[in-house]
């Protein structure tokens, strides 16, 4: 019997069937699929769904509860030590989302700084975070840390700042001059890197944006998401025991907030250790980048007119390609074709994808 037809009245892409690990289902066609942030497509993988059908017959599907009242559970403590021991983190704290992850963070440090700096193309939840600091806000132009030193100077003597950029911006793929963010900003200062796309990707170890820089710095603190490189599902705070515990007694979002599904918890647990064990996985990663041409795995493409993206469109789907043309936040107010490589992508995949669109370049 086939399912009827459900009408939405709100503006979402069109619902995708994916077909094992690299393909989808779109208007009855199986297409190689170059869409999402699931790099390394744990997500769809046997290995985490297993881990997921045994804790859901075990622990339940969620705590139903904030942690700060009755719904903490020794899964989170041993998904926050596996968290703090991959990424080398003085502490770390699963949030329900990643996207709270910066909110938490901001609530917890609002009122301790004078100023946030921002890159003008941060992901929303840096702009949302921003506002929760409860002072005033200064864009700088993206990736640009010239502008950026300008913008604390702007500050005064005597500013206390918050510095807040994505490690890698999802949006096209390129990644924070880091090094030089870290120089312009005060010694009291912090700055809040949201690498939520690079954790689980760059680096040797896979730990982020910071390791791919060989960045340790006592006032950097990081934002995580476990629903990308990592397949699962829940966010996280890396950082110092002070901020942690800052975040635990005064973010509201925090304590009104029910943590990830149980089962989901675990998983992270899972594809944390699989991804720090399994140096093959990381390896054929790095070798997918280096067939891309790029420093991480995503490439885009802005089309110059809608003639000439609906001949991309057609283009891919005659190659066997779902054409990914998307709307993002932080991305160009058109339109435009973003693309992302996963460790599961062969090489003969990434050649026809990269040869249509050698087609346009």
């Amino acid at each position: 019997m086939t399912a009827p037809k459900i009408e939405s009245d709100v503006s979402l892409c069109e619902p995708l069937t994916q077909i094992g690990r690299v393909h989808v289902q779109y208007r009855g066609q199986k297409l190689i699929y170059f869409g999402g942030c699931d790099y390394y497509r744990l997500a769809v993988g046997s290995r985490l769904r297993k881990v997921v059908m045994r804790a859901v017959q075990q622990d339940g599907l969620n705590v139903a509860a904030s942690r700060v009242t009755t719904g903490n559970h020794s899964i989170y403590e041993q998904l926050e030590a596996a968290l703090k021991a991959f990424f080398k983190a003085g502490a770390a704290l699963v949030t329900s989302t990643g996207y709270t992850a910066n909110l938490v963070i901001a609530q917890a440090l609002a009122g301790e700084f004078s100023h946030v700096l921002i890159d003008e193309r941060a992901h929303a939840s840096l702009k949302d975070a921003a506002q929760s600091f409860n002072c005033p806000v200064v864009e700088y132009k993206h990736r640009d840390p010239i502008h950026a030193a300008q913008g604390v100077a702007r500050c005064g003597e005597f500013a206390r700042i918050a510095l807040l950029t994505d490690g890698v911006f999802a949006h096209d793929g390129t990644i924070a001059p880091l090094p030089e963010l870290i120089r312009v900003l005060p010694s009291d200062g912090m700055l809040l890197l949201d690498d939520a796309h690079g954790a689980g990707v760059l680096g040797n170890n896979a730990r982020g944006t910071a390791e791919h820089f060989s960045i340790r710095d006592k006032r950097m603190t990081r934002s995580i998401t476990l629903s990308k490189a990592f397949g699962a599902f829940g966010g996280a705070v890396l950082g110092s025991k002070e901020i942690c515990r800052k975040i635990v007694s005064r973010s509201r979002l925090f304590a009104g907030s029910t943590p990830p599904p149980l089962p989901l918890a675990k998983a992270a647990i899972c594809a944390l250790a699989h991804v720090q064990s399994n140096a093959g996985l990381r390896a054929r990663m790095k070798r997918n980048i280096k067939l891309l041409g790029r420093d991480f795995p995503i490439t885009t493409f802005l089309p110059n007119s809608e003639a000439e993206a609906a001949h991309l469109k057609r283009d891919l789907l005659k190659a066997g390609i779902f054409p990914c043309l998307i709307h993002y936040p932080g991305g160009p107010r058109s339109a435009y074709f973003r693309f992302a490589i996963s460790s599961e992508h062969t090489p003969k995949q990434i050649e026809r994808l990269l040869a249509v669109l050698r087609k346009y370049q």
